[in-house]
């Protein structure tokens, strides 16, 4: 019959000492002669080494990038806002954003503009992959590539410079009350005047790259061999050929890109607690991502009909064609489901490029001394000058 009262045991372990019951303690078991001494070698755990390895190289990089911002400060010297060295350090900023990021995804870019122009060249991605570098190795991959990179490069000095001198223009123009009002409406404008100018830059790099992607083999080496074959064969002008729809392109996306992200950046601050200046430089530059990668999947959605119209334009437009039997040539024959071909893989890679291109701006931003975009208005007047703490908090 099993008993009433607690067992000694159990008295033991729910009390410990306080009970007058001790069990026996078990001497401790002896070493082998030949087991190793545990006190002599610590544990060693590969995630916290790694992590700890991670942290200490990340720090030294940003003490080296907290070091380099400072020597280009004081180099450049104060930069006083809207000013033309603030309008001169913002166009720099966009040639770099837009340059680097249209040039790292040239084989996605390269695949789409394909499928646009014949949807059964390739089942997919990654078909279209296997199939190019299987016929002209893995630089295959990169077809196109230095005219995009130029042309990228033109078109985001002028967007990103332009649109920091449009958006104050108008915010001046309207004055500061309406300004604040009708905010969105300076977004959109100072935007599409910006893209206005940037895509005459942009638009004799785009004849050759996609003249150049979407012709098997490729219609010219570089953008050297495609601006001489052009000119040679249908005048300067054949480098402006694909200009208004390019324009149909670039102004709605540009102006979705710029109004939604200053809006979405604005939204993610409201509902984080704190205002923007309480987060770090680097927790910054995060927002910037989210709200250009979420902005990025508007502006695919937007200008992707006059995507898929400008490859065509560029690959099938006949000589002496004019632009309104072109579009209606092209149109009659993929119809409208045929304007939407190859979006999917447009939103990945526009998602990603905004998101890239937003981040490395307000990152040269803040490299050399100045606010980020959106979630909150700039000083109107002074100066902006950051040291160390700037950069890292």
């Amino acid at each position: 019959m099993p008993s009433l009262f607690p067992t000694a045991s159990a008295l033991s372990a729910t009390f410990g000492t306080a009970t007058p019951y001790q069990l026996k303690q078990s001497a401790p078991a002896q070493r082998l002669p030949y087991a190793a001494r545990q006190n002599l070698y610590q544990s060693w755990n590969v995630a916290e080494d790694a992590q700890k390895k991670a942290t200490q190289l990340s720090d030294a990089a940003a003490k080296e990038l907290s070091k380099a911002s400072n020597m280009a400060q004081a180099r450049v010297g104060k930069i006083e806002l809207y000013s033309a060295q603030y309008y001169a350090t913002c166009t720099f900023g966009g040639m770099l954003a837009c340059g680097l990021t249209h040039w790292a995804v040239t084989p996605l870019d390269l695949v789409k503009c394909r499928r646009q122009v014949d949807s059964k060249l390739y089942k997919g991605n990654f078909d279209g992959w296997s199939k190019i570098i299987r016929s002209d190795g893995a630089r295959g991959l990169l077809t196109g590539g230095w005219a995009t990179f130029y042309g990228y490069s033109v078109q985001g000095a002028l967007k990103y410079g332009g649109y920091e001198f449009f958006k104050k223009f108008y915010s001046d123009m309207a004055g500061e009350e309406n300004a604040k009002k009708y905010k969105t409406w300076i977004y959109l404008a100072g935007s599409a005047s910006a893209e206005f100018f940037a895509d005459i830059g942009l638009c004799p790099f785009e004849a050759i790259k996609v003249r150049t992607q979407t012709t098997i083999p490729p219609f010219a080496k570089g953008p050297i061999d495609g601006y001489n074959k052009i000119v040679a064969a249908e005048g300067f002008g054949g480098l402006y050929k694909g200009l208004y729809p390019l324009w149909g392109r670039q102004i709605p996306y540009t102006m979705m890109k710029f109004a939604s992200f200053e809006t979405i950046v604005e939204m993610i601050y409201h509902r984080l607690p704190g205002t923007k200046a309480d987060y770090s430089k680097a927790a910054q530059t995060g927002v910037a991502f989210s709200g250009g990668y979420l902005a990025g999947i508007l502006c695919a959605i937007v200008s992707h009909p006059a995507d898929v119209m400008v490859s065509k334009l560029n690959a099938n437009r006949l000589p002496g064609e004019s632009f309104g039997g072109a579009v209606g040539r092209i149109y009659k024959d993929i119809g409208f489901g045929g304007l939407w071909a190859g979006l999917p893989v447009r939103i990945v890679m526009i998602g990603t490029l905004t998101g890239l291109q937003w981040m490395i701006y307000d990152s040269f931003k803040i490299f050399m001394g100045l606010p980020t975009t959106g979630g909150a208005a700039p000083p109107q007047q002074g100066a902006i000058k950051a040291g160390p703490e700037s950069l890292v908090k």
